[in-house]
């Protein structure tokens, strides 16, 4: 009898929900017709699962709007637990953590940041503690919280969107990740987008960016050198630890005895760099693992080391052009800014450094040599070349000239 009394409360539930379900459908096929349509197409509607699960059942009218649930991470983990802990344990959900650490991010328009109309538009992406949601439902009714709809768009969050290429392309393009760009216009892309015009055929090999960087459909992203591409242990060439001391201290990380400096734990708590050589080898075997599916493990293991070199020529210029500017500064012939730490040009300071000549310094590092290892990786040659390390080189050069005349000028 008490079994068949809570089989008839859950028919009630549901019978309940269902119906609260159409009331919610009633009301936004005329405010947000397109809502509704994208949620009825998604497997979410086929199983049931309505806008309450996601959003609460507070919101039953015009004037209490404000009581609707805004979901975030946690809410998805109710039903998709392992995809969400994946996620939390990998570079995308730091990426709202890593924009407010830059050093200048204050200074930019809220717009551009909170507001999500520049590097918060892609960032948003990241974890958000209690309080940054609190901030962003007071100035901007909440939005931009959930970070699982930034590639399973809202409301039809399909899994097939998000296993295209083009779900990766609106954050991965342009001036320091052009990754669709190099992927597009590899071997890579090119047969994966014939593929998708049925010019190639199904069954052929051809692989996107989740292949690579989701294996088996793992949301824990992560790469081999992180974002910025430097790594530790040093490395036993002499002359590249030495180089590499030298953009870690650029990028504040180290202070001028080569010690780890407060910094050093916002990198590290950001997870944009391998600390170990076992962190480091670890993603590297997934990516062998994964170029073994159609290369051979040799091919595969060259083509990487490739990669590894083009960081170790890249630093070697970019090493240069930074202590052409530090030893103005040492020599007092230029003004290094007073909220700079140490005796070295700061890369993180972006657009906002102060003068031309570091303003060349940081467009050679976050533009320039960012393409020339991220074009090797993407197998591009040609843009690793042209875009990368060519700019590198002409970086290099107006550097050394611009150097001359602050000497020639002193």
């Amino acid at each position: 009898m008490k079994s068949r009394g809570f089989v008839i409360f859950l028919v009630s539930l549901f019978v309940a929900s269902s119906a609260s379900a159409q009331i919610c459908v009633d009301c936004h096929k005329m405010v947000t017709p397109n809502i509704v349509s994208d949620w009825q197409q998604s497997k979410h509607s086929q199983n049931e699962v309505n806008c309450s699960v996601c959003h609460g059942d507070q919101h039953k009218s015009p004037q209490d709007v404000a009581n609707v649930e805004i979901p975030t991470p946690n809410t998805c983990a109710n039903c998709h637990e392992m995809r969400v802990q994946q996620f939390k344990g990998g570079k995308h959900a730091l990426a709202w953590a890593t924009m407010k650490a830059m050093p200048t991010a204050h200074w930019q328009p809220m717009a551009l940041m909170e507001g999500m109309k520049g590097c918060g538009g892609c960032h948003k992406i990241g974890l958000k503690t209690e309080a940054e949601i609190k901030e962003l439902k007071r100035d901007g009714a909440g939005f931009g919280v959930a970070s699982c709809d930034a590639c399973h768009t809202r409301h039809i969050f399909s899994l097939q969107e998000a296993s295209q290429p083009q779900a990766c392309q609106t954050c991965h393009m342009g001036f320091d990740h052009p990754q669709w760009e190099m992927y597009s216009s590899s071997k890579h892309g090119v047969r994966y987008l014939l593929k998708q015009n049925k010019i190639l055929p199904e069954a052929v090999a051809a692989p996107t960016c989740q292949t690579c960087h989701m294996q088996e459909g793992d949301h824990a992203v992560r790469t081999a050198w992180g974002f910025l591409a430097v790594r530790l242990p040093m490395p036993e060439d002499e002359g590249w630890a030495a180089d590499r001391a030298t953009i870690l201290q650029a990028l504040g990380v180290l202070d001028p005895e080569g010690n780890p400096t407060p910094r050093f734990d916002v990198v590290k708590a950001a997870d944009v760099a391998r600390l170990t050589q076992e962190d480091w080898q670890n993603e590297r075997n997934e990516m062998l693992n994964t170029c073994g599916q159609c290369h051979s493990v040799n091919f595969a293991r060259a083509e990487l080391a490739k990669g590894d070199l083009m960081i170790k020529e890249a630093d070697r210029l970019m090493a240069e052009a930074i202590r052409t500017v530090a030893e103005l500064y040492e020599d007092g012939l230029l003004a290094k800014p007073e909220n700079y730490a140490y005796p070295f040009p700061d890369l993180l300071t972006f657009h906002d450094a102060p003068t031309v000549i570091e303003q060349k310094l940081f467009l050679m590092y976050l533009e320039h040599r960012m393409r020339t290892f991220q074009g090797a990786f993407h197998a591009n040659p040609d843009y690793a070349f042209w875009y990368g390390w060519s700019e590198m080189q002409r970086d290099l050069t107006e550097i050394r000239e611009m150097a001359k005349e602050f000497r020639k000028n002193k």
